[in-house]
């Protein structure tokens, strides 16, 4: 069973959603060859490189109320927290555009280099508040996934893999998918959101049935 999970690490349902998945998977165990690939989307492709305050920034794009944003943090900490994702202290949104260049590099190398790089960065960002954007933050990361640091600072610098990205981004776009998480599987079943785990097991069960 092939899963594209598609989703950006600046999106905290991404975070629940992707927890949730795994804890489906694990339930699942052998039961069904599953083949998960990470996929690019971002919630905001023009963010500069400073970013800018998480309240401010949610309040404009979205019209809600400081009093709104705080229950919905508080829905998504609950939500998480029911999957096993603790969240922190999120004040800052950032461009992401260079971490998706990385999880597209670390998903050469393999699935399961990709699919760790995934949730360490959304632990740094969900968790802890760091900057995805951060080129100490990001290498720091692939030091910690055992991955090559040389040859993830040199794509870095580079701006290897950019057009690679965008055309992914433009691809799924194309398709229709416009929020996130949004997790398609065998190119044509799409389970939408970040959802409780018994859900995505009950969806990957009776999908693998046919």
């Amino acid at each position: 069973m092939k899963i594209d999970f598609v989703s950006d690490v600046a999106c905290p349902w991404c975070a629940v959603g992707l927890t949730a998945l795994e804890q489906a998977l694990q339930r699942i165990g052998p039961d069904i060859d599953i083949e998960l690939s990470f996929q690019p989307f971002e919630l905001n492709p023009d963010m500069p490189a400073e970013g800018e305050d998480a309240m401010q920034h949610l309040a404009r794009k979205y019209g809600r109320t400081p009093e709104e944003l705080q229950a919905s943090r508080e829905t998504i900490r609950q939500r998480g927290a029911a999957e096993g994702f603790e969240f922190g202290t999120r004040s800052r949104i950032w461009n992401t555009f260079d971490a998706h260049r990385l999880l597209h590099w670390a998903g050469l190398h393999s699935a399961a280099a990709q699919r760790a790089l995934k949730m360490a960065l959304l632990k740094a960002y969900h968790g802890q508040g760091e900057n995805p954007g951060s080129s100490e933050v990001l290498l720091r990361l692939v030091a910690e996934q055992g991955l090559d640091v040389d040859s993830a600072r040199s794509m870095l610098q580079s701006g290897q893999y950019a057009e690679e990205v965008r055309a992914l981004e433009r691809r799924w776009h194309s398709l229709g998918i416009t929020a996130v998480p949004s997790v398609i599987v065998n190119d044509r079943h799409l389970i939408q959101g970040g959802q409780p785990s018994q859900s995505y097991e009950q969806a990957l069960r009776q999908l693998a049935a046919g």
